[in-house]
């Protein structure tokens, strides 16, 4: 940056103002982009979390170092065997859910949608968005939904870096998208409302502006 400076000053006002002017726009366009990926585009949305939030919403299952710092709610850490949750506290059955997430390349984790106990979260009771990039069996790993939707090669990856992940779930028809790609679909009747958790198993996993829709309102 200083360099840049130091050449401004050299040069005549003429181009003194264009690089000004290209300076500016250039700030201006990296604002709007950091704008554009804080919140979905539409009306009707509602905050499950944010960097205004606190937890009040949300009920652990299984003990994790689940907190909120710098805006973002994260966990790296396990008290126990067990994979930890939050779950939110109201139940919902035709929705959409747009959530910003960072992992890391050995991360676990993912966000479920009609839980039928909040209590017991699985991939039985719940529909299960997987995060987790170096799943074994690759074709339930990040994007799909675990035993319902698989993805296809080459598998879509969300190691270190922050993702969108757009999850609509409208009577039978469940599809997930990741950065914008739908990523698995899937028609199921097997549960039809329920209750959302975020999960934790291993790595880091960070969540960011979670937004939900009720289609059914």
């Amino acid at each position: 940056m200083l360099w840049l400076l130091i050449t401004i000053i050299k040069l005549g006002d003429s181009m003194k103002s264009f690089i000004q002017k290209c300076i500016f726009l250039l700030s201006l366009s990296l604002l709007v982009s950091c704008a554009s990926l804080s919140r979905p585009n539409g009306e009707g949305w509602i905050t499950l979390f944010d960097k205004s939030s606190n937890l009040n919403q949300w009920t652990q299952v299984s003990s994790a170092n689940w907190r909120i710092q710098h805006g973002v709610l994260q966990a790296d850490l396990l008290n126990g065997k067990d994979a930890s949750f939050l779950v939110n506290k109201t139940k919902y059955k035709d929705i959409q859910i747009y959530s910003e997430f960072w992992a890391d390349a050995q991360t676990n984790s993912g966000i479920f949608i009609r839980c039928a106990n909040p209590e017991k979260i699985t991939a039985v009771d719940c529909y299960e968005v997987n995060i987790w990039d170096t799943r074994p069996d690759p074709v339930y790993g990040t994007g799909a939904i675990v035993d319902v939707a698989k993805v296809k090669a080459p598998y879509p990856l969300a190691g270190g870096k922050w993702n969108v992940m757009e999850i609509t779930a409208k009577g039978n028809q469940l599809t997930v998208k990741l950065n914008g790609e739908i990523v698995s679909s899937a028609t199921d009747n097997r549960l039809k409302e329920g209750f959302i958790a975020l999960q934790f198993g291993s790595g880091i996993i960070k969540f960011r502006n979670v937004y939900l829709k009720n289609l059914n309102n």
